[in-house]
């Protein structure tokens, strides 16, 4: 059996609670604006530092905000993770993009079918779930294949969580400039990411964005960008004001929906998987295993017949779907599967919202656990169209069922995710912010008391920034994306009072510190280096 040096070494990850470096801010500073007794002392008594979120320190570009998917991939990897976005851009600017079989693939279906080619994905420079610039190229896809402007069908979905609320018409009209430029492609439709990229199994939302997709929808526009200032004028509720709850529209081009049928082909532009499954689903399940559903789906007809549907990455393993850039071999010795190895025990929990981060994602894309990793979900509530209407979420019963386990004995190593300070900040409602805030801080403090009695340790921190920046410093309205602040990095270990901790760190260095506060060697495959010296 391996001789521990803490037994349980806790991980705690604050979604979306970043350190704002302006004090210029603190009014719209979440964290400032709440009362937070336990970081407060956490922070005064034990070792902590900033560590890097965003950009490079996470495989992503120069600049460009982290997010929770690739914030678990670097934090279970222990290493710097190439993310997709950097992948299929150095395609595209390279030329190898233009030579994928799958895009051919696609292209050459519809010139067999007679049918069009559909173009679907967020359409914004966030660059969490897709990328805006990746819709140009596939305009010159259809314009290199001679598809012109009526045979590529373009349905854009809008953003406003990790861009500005009211950015979307700008990323539409853009789109619609490259068609006009290139001579190929139309915008066929518009809806929010609010329907259209739902993952907690909400399937009435989902429906909408099908049936806008299959049907097409009562109410029209002329262009996109009218579709969504109109809808800037008319919103469905206070709450529901900017692009992501843009309402499902057709934009008819040549006075006829452009809907998604038989012989046609589409792409999903979005790399990230977690929020495009569902809709990816209603497409591409067979009727019997459509009828078995999480959730219970919706009426959605027979499946579409002789349809080719291509993802951008991979969402699901086993989703019958063609995938245009695969995920790269499974990198070896992460945190999860080196523990396992060492005949340890491990738990994972979080809500709804964030699960697959601490598990999927965390575990490099893997679906199955590993041996002696046990994971449990508390249900996100279900009961709130928007989670600043709850901002305690699903918080308590996430503490309930991480005492439980504490208390067992049973772990050596536990993973766990407060989903709060991300999902209530991409609301842009600070009072909720800090309502939300205040509860994550109860929460760390019973696992920090019940931790320190069972003689563990804890790594207490973040995968990126949110909720300390609730007012969009350029237009003075809610902000509602990640920030590319630094995060705080705290080490609650008895021995480690009064120690410092590296600087300059990253999510990479998290799983190393782990290891090392379990008195664990880290693999050579890890090349973060952990922030603290138990020596």
């Amino acid at each position: 059996m391996t001789d521990l040096r803490r037994k349980p070494v806790v991980l705690i990850v604050r979604d979306g609670w970043g350190q704002n470096p302006d004090p210029q801010w603190d009014k719209a500073n979440a964290i400032v604006q709440a009362d937070t007794p336990v970081a407060d002392e956490l922070m005064q008594k034990y070792p902590n530092v900033l560590i890097h979120t965003s950009g490079e320190d996470v495989g992503l570009p120069e600049g460009v905000m982290g997010n929770s998917e690739v914030g678990h991939q670097n934090i279970g990897a222990g290493r710097i993770v190439d993310q997709e976005v950097m992948r299929i851009t150095r395609a595209i600017r390279e030329g190898s993009f233009f030579e994928n079989k799958v895009v051919n693939a696609a292209v050459d279906h519809v010139k067999e079918t007679g049918g069009t080619l559909h173009l679907l994905g967020l359409m914004s420079d966030g660059r969490v779930h897709s990328d805006i610039t990746h819709a140009d190229a596939f305009i010159r896809v259809a314009k290199d294949a001679g598809l012109g402007h009526d045979r590529l069908a373009i349905h854009a979905i809008t953003d406003g969580r990790d861009t500005s609320p009211t950015g979307g018409a700008a990323f539409v009209d853009s789109v619609q400039q490259k068609c006009q430029e290139l001579g190929a492609g139309h915008i066929a439709s518009v809806i929010g990411r609010f329907y259209a990229m739902d993952r907690d199994f909400r399937w009435d939302r989902v429906q909408q964005a099908y049936d806008m997709l299959t049907k097409g929808t009562e109410k029209t526009a002329d262009s996109a960008v009218d579709a969504i200032r109109d809808y800037y004028d008319n919103p469905t509720e206070p709450s529901r004001s900017g692009d992501e709850f843009i309402t499902a529209t057709t934009i008819p081009y040549n006075g006829k929906p452009s809907l998604i049928g038989p012989g046609d082909a589409v792409v999903f532009m979005n790399y990230r998987g977690d929020r495009p499954r569902e809709l990816t689903k209603a497409f591409v399940l067979d009727d019997d295993v459509w009828s078995q559903i999480q959730g219970g789906g919706f009426d959605r007809g027979e499946k579409i017949d002789n349809l080719y549907f291509a993802t951008m990455a991979g969402y699901e393993t086993g989703l019958p779907v063609n995938v245009i850039f695969e995920k790269p071999p499974k990198m070896p010795n992460i945190l999860g599967e080196y523990v396992s190895k060492l005949g340890l025990k491990q738990f994972r929990c979080a809500e709804t919202e964030k699960y697959p981060h601490v598990t999927f994602f965390f575990n490099d894309y893997r679906d199955e656990p590993f041996d002696g990793q046990n994971n449990e979900m508390a249900q996100s509530p279900r009961d709130v169209s928007t989670y600043d209407q709850k901002p305690e979420m699903s918080a308590p019963e996430v503490t309930q069922i991480v005492l439980k386990e504490i208390e067992s004995g049973r772990s050596d190593m536990i993973i766990v995710n407060y989903a709060n300070g991300d999902m209530v900040g991409h609301t842009g409602n600070l009072d909720a912010a800090v309502k939300a805030v205040e509860t994550v801080d109860d929460g760390v403090g019973q696992l920090v008391k019940a931790t320190l009695a069972k003689g563990g340790s804890l790594v207490v921190t973040a995968d990126h920034g949110n909720c300390e920046q609730m007012t969009n410093p350029e237009t003075g309205g809610p902000h509602t994306a990640h920030t590319t602040f630094d995060v705080p990095l705290i080490v609650v270990d008895p021995d480690s009072v009064g120690k410092s901790l590296r600087e300059g760190g990253r999510l990479a260095d998290i799983a190393p510190t782990v290891l090392a506060l379990m008195g664990l060697e880290k693999p050579a495959d890890m090349t973060g280096e952990s922030l603290v010296d138990v020596n």
